[in-house]
């Protein structure tokens, strides 16, 4: 029992140790493998490596099928090169089994002991995440160890021998039993290191090896359609993709194991290392000659995972990808992207609006609908930034998620009250039938014009945190209020003309005008902040590099 609990911490130990390198160089180098799988999607050759580049560094084609499948779901990268990125993960899986079994018992005590200490002196740094990795690499490498250490009694217990016995030529089943092993073990890698411990036991026969190995790989891509369950079509339809590769391998190989294995077996070398051998070449071959199949695979999964039908889709986020928060900087790109989509839907608002100034008095319904909208993306977003563990956030992530929270709320705020604006314009136009003076109008409608302008320039400001942008906008802001005063003059002047149609409006005049200047201080608040932001880097250059007078 002690001998089986020891297996079973190893194998934990495997998983964790896989997790925390995964997330470590994810928020080291989120966003540049982002970028890696995004500028790799337009040739194979360049998408297939991209996918065994990702996985020798995150240790994981799980991890790597995680992180694809929110690319293809948020429709970042289409569901073709995300295949041949699978493929390459699957071969860059093999290859770090490979790696991974020489002896590198030295290696785990220094990776961790100079791990902890990076991670701890220097956590919420570069420096710091990469001592995070060492010490997830540390851990999988004292975890195979001990997976191998533990497994061994195992083996030569006399109720595994029998129950092992009975895989003699069974393919079928033998792979059957090697897809289960990796779904115990929550890693394809584990399963073909007991697979090859036991062969090296001489508990089970080269061939039986090799039907668990080709089922470990069935496994792996049974684990990705779990782990994706939860996403949408298009991310779900990279799980479906790989698995039904895996699918087509294992049933072109499996009627051949016989024969491999006979051939296998006079060649040089140990078993245990011809079945680490076999796991790398298998996968090789057969992810080379799938990639020109990657298109067709696509249309398949497209046909038989079809997009859920939805009668408003703007209630939903579509950007806000769960499987991102272990990586701040992806996560943050994210709601960064949501928000982008609120101030979009808060735009359309403001083109409303103005129909609803002209006489359009039914569009304050889709106003006040639109406004809904906005109240959904904003809780939205709230809710998925309140997951991100701030405290693991170096100084830039930082700062990004408050500017993204305050945009968000601001941008919510600007929904309410142009809902309002929307509303007081044509209950008050429906009540007394009054409408603006010609004068009153066009001066509402430069107003809402350049207000729009300020709208467009602020999302800009937030996207890219441009200065000489945010100069504009802060420029734009006094502008407006200059333009807001002497209209609100120009109005009282009306009055005292005896304007009568600016007598019956003065009041919603007065309240749009004033309406508008707390609108054009939200949007262009996002201006200051890249300002002062870029004031304290000055400061900061300053004082790491004092200028002599």
């Amino acid at each position: 029992m002690l001998t089986l609990l020891n297996l079973l911490s190893a194998i934990a130990m495997l998983v964790w140790g896989t997790h925390i390198v995964r997330t470590g160089i994810m928020r080291v180098y989120g966003a540049n493998l982002r970028q890696v799988l995004s500028s790799s999607i337009e040739k194979k050759p360049l998408a297939f490596v991209a996918g065994i580049g990702v996985t020798a560094l995150v240790q994981s084609s799980n991890a790597t099928a995680l992180l694809v499948s929110s690319f293809v779901a948020q429709g970042l990268v289409g569901l073709g090169p995300a295949l041949v990125i699978m493929l390459g993960a699957d071969v860059g899986t093999a290859i770090m089994a490979r790696v991974l079994t020489f002896n590198l018992s030295w290696l785990s005590p220094l990776l961790i002991f100079v791990g902890v200490i990076l991670f701890l002196s220097r956590k919420q740094t570069r420096v710091g995440q990469m001592g995070r990795v060492a010490i997830g690499l540390g851990l999988i490498v004292l975890a195979l160890e001990l997976i191998v250490a533990a497994a061994t009694p195992i083996t030569q217990g006399y109720g595994v021998k029998v129950i092992f016995s009975s895989l003699t030529g069974d393919v079928m089943l033998d792979a059957l039993i090697g897809a289960l092993f990796a779904i115990i073990s929550y890693s394809s890698l584990a399963a073909v290191l007991l697979t090859a411990t036991l062969t090296a036991s001489g508990v089970i026969s080269l061939q039986v090896a090799l039907c668990l190995v080709i089922g470990a790989n069935l496994g792996s891509g049974l684990l990705v359609m779990l782990n994706t369950s939860g996403q949408n079509a298009a991310g779900r339809r990279v799980a479906l993709g790989s698995l039904l590769f895996k699918l087509l391998g294992s049933a072109l190989v499996l009627p051949f194991v016989s024969l491999i294995a006979h051939g296998m077996e006079r060649l040089p070398g140990n078993t245990e290392e011809l079945v680490i051998y076999f796991h790398m070449f298998y996968n090789l071959v057969r992810c080379l000659l799938q990639v020109p199949l990657s298109g067709p695979m696509a249309r398949l999964c497209e046909t038989w995972i079809v997009d859920a039908p939805s009668e408003d889709p703007r209630l939903r986020p579509r950007h806000l990808d769960v499987s991102a928060l272990d990586t701040p900087s992806l996560a943050l790109a994210n709601a960064a992207r949501e928000t982008l989509r609120m101030g979009d839907v808060v735009e359309h608002m403001m083109i409303l609006h103005h129909e609803v100034l002209h006489g359009k008095r039914i569009q304050a319904k889709e106003v006040r609908r639109l406004d809904d909208d906005v109240h959904v993306l904003y809780t939205a977003i709230k809710l998925y930034l309140a997951q991100i563990q701030r405290e693991d956030l170096g100084e830039e992530d930082s700062r990004r998620w408050a500017e993204i929270i305050e945009m968000a709320l601001n941008l919510e705020q600007a929904g309410d009250i142009i809902e309002r604006m929307a509303s007081d314009v044509a209950d008050q136009s429906h009540g007394v039938r009054s409408s603006f003076s010609s004068e009153g109008l066009a001066e509402l409608d430069q107003l809402h014009e350049k207000l729009t302008d300020n709208l467009r320039l602020s999302l800009s400001v937030f996207l890219s945190g441009d200065i000489t942008s945010a100069k504009r906008l802060r420029r734009a802001k006094h502008r407006f209020r200059i333009l807001d005063r002497r209209y609100a003059h120009a109005h009282v002047d009306r009055l005292h003309q005896q304007n009568v149609q600016s007598i019956e409006t003065s009041s919603l005049h007065l309240a749009l005008l004033g309406d508008m200047k707390r609108l054009n201080s939200l949007f262009c608040a996002v201006a200051y902040n890249a300002l002062d932001q870029d004031e304290k880097d000055d400061d900061r250059d300053w004082e790491e590099n004092p200028r002599t007078p």
